[in-house]
């Protein structure tokens, strides 16, 4: 008989205020009663988490379950993506956006018994410079609110403090840049802008706010420009950018499979669901089709 496959779970220790340690008793009672094999491995502070993933999967896992924020979740799933192992997710974070917009499970032994005995979808992701994401990049204003507010975290205040000082900064030093976008290589567009921002997928339309997707399998690229730059604008869409509600009535959004974007830095800094990667321009961003496989509810 075969050895049963081994399922290995990453647990990001700085998600879910301090969890991982009694999500792993969660993770071994629920495999015993499913009898499955498991390997629990939690990331420490600075730990490289693409690199984590792929030792596990050179070590023979037969999934590989991301636990944490968005952020986590991006990171293991680039070094799943165009392979034929799964990622399950088990939500940690404050806003967790891709198991909202998957339908998956918030709760810890929901999302355990998912990621154990789950059936296997895929979705489409989005890349950037041979970085991938799974919910949205965007250059400009958001990058430079994420990094002022992870300043603000690394002196000991939290998350909602550090992130309304974030937006005090930028109020002081917001400004335009010049970008010029290659659109499926068919459109052009060269403007003065505050930020781009990049979905993988169509972000739904009700009303006025744009929050979930209505899918992540439909093969494009969202794209959304600005259209006006005022600085108390321009500050309202940073923050509903990051709580998922962006004002469908103040941008001006089409779908693409393909965008170059140039500017006249040599680098810029890219916000990656959540994160920020410094990277050189341009930057080339693109969708790939179904790329990876994700384990969802049966």
């Amino acid at each position: 008989m075969a050895p049963p496959a081994t399922i290995t779970f990453i647990l990001n220790h700085q998600a879910g205020t301090g969890r991982a340690h009694d999500l792993q008793a969660t993770i071994e009672r629920l495999a015993q009663e499913a009898r499955q094999d498991v390997r629990i491995l939690v990331a420490q502070e600075g730990a490289d988490l693409l690199d984590m993933a792929r030792d596990a999967i050179r070590g023979g896992a037969h999934a590989v379950i991301a636990g944490g924020g968005d952020g986590t979740v991006s990171a293991i799933a680039g070094a799943l993506v165009d392979s034929e192992i799964p990622l399950g997710v088990l939500p940690l974070g404050t806003l967790n956006h891709f198991a909202k917009d998957m339908d998956l499970p918030l709760g810890d032994e929901d999302a355990v018994r998912t990621a154990l005995a789950g059936q296997v979808v895929s979705v489409d992701v989005g890349e950037v410079n041979g970085h991938v994401f799974l919910n949205n990049s965007s250059i400009g204003l958001y990058p430079r609110l994420v990094r002022f507010r992870d300043a603000e975290r690394r002196k000991g205040r939290n998350k909602w403090l550090a992130f309304l000082r974030a937006i005090f900064a930028i109020l002081r030093r917001h400004g335009l840049f010049h970008v010029e976008l290659q659109i499926d290589e068919t459109k052009s567009v060269s403007r003065r802008t505050a930020f781009v921002f990049m979905g993988n997928n169509e972000y739904e339309k009700t009303g006025l706010s744009i929050g979930a997707r209505l899918r992540l399998d439909g093969g494009s690229l969202w794209l959304c420009l600005p259209r006006r730059g005022g600085r108390v604008d321009l500050l309202r869409l940073a923050v509903l950018a990051l709580l998922g509600r962006l004002q469908d009535s103040e941008l001006e959004c089409l779908t693409a499979a393909a965008v170059a974007v140039r500017t006249r830095k040599k680098q810029l800094s890219v916000a990656l669901d959540g994160e920020v990667v410094r990277m050189s321009v341009p930057l080339a961003y693109r969708i790939r089709r179904r790329a990876l496989k994700v384990i969802v509810p049966t």
